[in-house]
Parts: structure tokens; sequence; C-alpha cells
């Protein structure tokens, strides 16, 4: 890689900065298993000038949803779940879903929704705002996954499972997390700890409270007054263990997570998956043909794959996959150049983030940094 090149993601972190975009931020590039480019920009809380550290904790949002779904996948491989399960089997409340009305084939679905619906977005479960709050009005103080999944239940599917894609930021994961613990006997905190954390070295990844550390970047909101510092969301409280969007971590952490997935699940001879069962992750399991899936792009089990760059607007190479969160975090993983790129922020997400300037600029000033 070009040291030069890797120096201008440096400006542009700067530039960000400066426009109010960000307080700071931690960027990490890795290449054949080594550290390239690793740096902290700005300020991790602005209101006490205090630098960014490379070791800041930062809530991942939805980069939780790729730890998750390789959570599910080793039950998967030691046979204790299939993909094709109905997740009424570890959630009997969702034996019969309605569908919501006014959407197309409203009544009861059709068929249960599976392992696999949920893990690709398929299932229909709290994809829209409706839903979404309606899913915020469940929630109760003090609720664990064991109390409040089954409560979901309650709700009516947006679509027929299998129909369409559908992305379900806050709560579809979750069943996944309570299916973990039903089949595991144990609690998803300490089943990710045990099975995925401790074995990859990941120290400092968990369900904890985030506010508080001194070591946890401060989390900021956009407004017309400039930025405003935010706390994190009650649900990020260390009892109740949102798959969705409720772990902390580390760029560092999160680089010995995504080498493992580059490694074909082995990292530094611990195996995680076998290399069939990542590339199952990893596989088109839904395609651009599917309505609501964008152009040029495919999805695996907990990550979005670039199937055709130019059709995607992706700087990235075909095949790269990964996934973004919304408070300002997003990573991938390039097989094709031995690749991983990652990107720590703590901005809430007031516009999509596919127009976040800092983020094609960022895939932009990487991507250029190739040399061979």
């Amino acid at each position: 890689m070009s040291v030069e090149r890797l120096q201008r993601i440096s400006e542009i972190m700067k530039r960000n900065i400066d426009t109010g975009a960000f307080t700071g931020m931690v960027t990490l590039v890795a290449r054949h298993g080594r550290v390239a480019h690793f740096e902290a920009h700005g300020l991790m809380d602005r209101e006490s000038s205090r630098p960014m550290q490379k070791d800041a904790l930062f809530r991942i949002s939805s980069m939780t949803k790729p730890i998750v779904a390789v959570a599910v996948l080793i039950l998967v491989e030691q046979g204790k779940i299939a993909l094709d399960d109905p997740v009424s089997k570890f959630v009997p409340e969702m034996k019969s879903m309605n569908i919501a009305a006014g959407s197309q084939g409203t009544g009861r679905a059709r068929r249960e929704i599976t392992i696999e619906d949920v893990l690709t977005h398929t299932a229909g479960f709290v994809t829209s705002q409706e839903s979404e709050l309606q899913a915020r009005k469940l929630g109760l103080p003090g609720d664990t996954l064991a109390t409040r999944v089954p409560r979901l239940a309650q709700l009516a599917l947006d679509f027929q499972p299998g129909t369409r894609w559908a992305y379900s930021p806050s709560f579809a994961f979750d069943i996944l997390a309570r299916t973990v613990e039903v089949v595991s006997a144990q609690g998803f905190d300490q089943y990710l700890r045990e099975h995925i954390f401790e074995p990859l070295g990941m120290m400092d990844s968990s369900f904890a409270r985030p506010d508080g550390n001194p070591r946890t970047a401060s989390l900021y909101i956009p407004g017309a007054g400039g930025l405003r510092k935010q706390s994190s969301p009650r649900v990020m409280n260390g009892v109740y263990f949102s798959a969705s969007f409720g772990l902390v971590s580390t760029a560092h952490d999160y680089l010995r997570f995504a080498q493992m997935l580059l490694n074909g699940g082995a990292l530094e001879g611990r195996r995680i998956l076998i290399a069939k069962m990542l590339a199952t992750m990893t596989a088109a399991h839904v395609t651009d043909k599917l309505p609501g899936v964008p152009s040029g792009t495919e999805f695996g089990l907990g990550v979005r794959m670039v199937r055709n760059p130019a059709v995607a607007g992706s700087k990235l190479s075909e095949g790269a996959y990964g996934w973004p969160g919304s408070f300002g975090t997003f990573f991938w993983v390039d097989p094709k150049l031995d690749l991983i790129a990652i990107f720590m922020g703590q901005m809430i997400n007031t516009i999509p983030r596919q127009e976040r300037p800092v983020r094609a600029e960022f895939e932009q000033a990487v991507m250029q940094s190739i040399a061979q």
C-alpha cells in the first residue's frame, strides 16, 4: 500500500471534523494480516477537549449484527440450529404472525418466519417507522431478552416473509439473540464472551454500559444549533443485550473479528467457524432480483456484499462485504485484495448513510492506496 496515499485519510478526517460532520474518529486499514494505517483523529469529547484515543470505546450500533450472525452460525455448525428452522421453535409466541393492515397479503402470514429470514432481513419484522414505534412501546423497565422478545410477537409483520427485502434496524436480530440463549442455556452476553470475544482476544467488546467509562467516545447529534451531546440509548443498560445494536467495541477489537472472517473462520490458531460455514455467511442468500434489494448488491447472513460495483455505485471490489452502524461506524472486508478497513465515529445519523460524505471519501482513499 502507498504510505503517501494513506496519509490522505488524515486530511479527509480533519476536513470532516472541521465541517462538524464528526468530533473525532478512529480509522484502521489492514492488508495481508498487517496493519497499514491506524490513527485517532479529533476529540473523543468536545466539552473536555479530550483527544481521541486509538483504544477509545465506541457504540458500534448495527455493526453488532455480523457478530450475532457468527454466534448463530456456531450453533448451526454444531447442528443445534438450522437456517430453515422457524423462529417459533425457540420463541413459541411467534408461531402465528399477522401481516400489517395495508400491506400486501394482509391477514395471516402464509408461512412462519425462519432463522434465515431474520438474518437476511426478509422476515418483514419491524422494518417500517410505524412498526418500530409500536415495538418501542412494548418495552418495559428491566426488560431482558427473555421478557421482551416474546412480547414482540404481538406485532404484525410488514409483509409476507421472503417476498421482499427491508432492513430491520432495531429488533429482528434480538430474536436471534434470544434463540442463542434458549439453545445454549447461557445469557447472550456470556455466550458471545465465551465463544467469540475471548477466543479472538476481543477484550474490550461487551454489552457493558458505555456512559461513565472514560475511554468511551462521546455521542453527538447534529442540529440547527450545532452538535449536541447525547446519552446512550436506554436499552444500552447492561441488562438488555440488544443483538441489533447493543455492543461496545474498539477499532482494534473489531479488526480481530474482521480478520477472523477474512481468514475463513480462524485467527491465530483459534477456529471460530469452519471455512464452509464462513462461506455460507458470505454467500448470496438474497440478490437484487428480490424487491427492495439495492441494485448491484447481495445480502449474506448479517452482511451486505458488493456484486457489481459500477451498478451499486460502490468504490469497493466485487465480493467485498461488511456492515455499517447508525452511530457513525462501518467496516468492510475485501477478500480479493486481502484487505480490511474500519471507521469508528460517534455521530447519530440524521441523513441516509450513503449520503454521508466521509464514508465515500474513506472508501476512495483506502482503495486508491492499493499500490499493487
